[in-house]
């Protein structure tokens, strides 16, 4: 059994309208509460990282099974987005959708876009991250494939 650390560190010096800075690996960068929340809105937020984690795990792990897969991959993106439910004072995170954008390339078999769909939905299921959150916060897909 492997097991990899990571590790970060963060300074904040003050109350709740302050601004901190964190440290882990090549991340560097500002954090505060985000203007939505009444905060100062500098640098990033855990909304946005949890949502970055989130989507840069989904599609790192499906370009791996698409490459896996051999499937002639001519482009991809994502676009992901996050909601928090504000109910009595209470947020909470309550679902990500992940819309990404495969296209393959003109000479793909039909066998290889159905393939794709498939892994599309299985990069979701198999996704560290999204295990990590699973039973916590909702994961949908709306994958746009050509």
């Amino acid at each position: 059994m492997a097991e990899h650390r990571f590790h970060l560190t963060a300074t904040w010096p003050g109350g709740r309208n302050s601004s901190g800075y964190i440290a882990s690996g090549n991340l560097r960068t500002n954090v505060s509460i985000p203007p939505e929340m009444d905060g100062p809105g500098i640098g990033t937020n855990p909304d946005e990282m949890l949502l970055g984690a989130a989507a840069t795990c989904y599609l790192i792990t499906l370009a791996a099974m698409i490459e896996r897969a051999e499937l002639p991959l001519e482009e991809m993106s994502l676009d992901s987005e996050g909601i928090v439910d504000v109910t009595r004072g209470v947020f909470t995170y309550q679902k990500i959708i992940h819309r990404p954008k495969v296209t393959l390339k003109v000479e793909a078999t039909e066998e290889q876009r159905i393939q794709l769909q498939k892994l599309v939905e299985k990069a979701e299921k198999s996704c560290m991250i999204s295990r990590a959150i699973q039973g916590n916060v909702k994961i949908e897909l709306e994958a746009d494939l050509n």
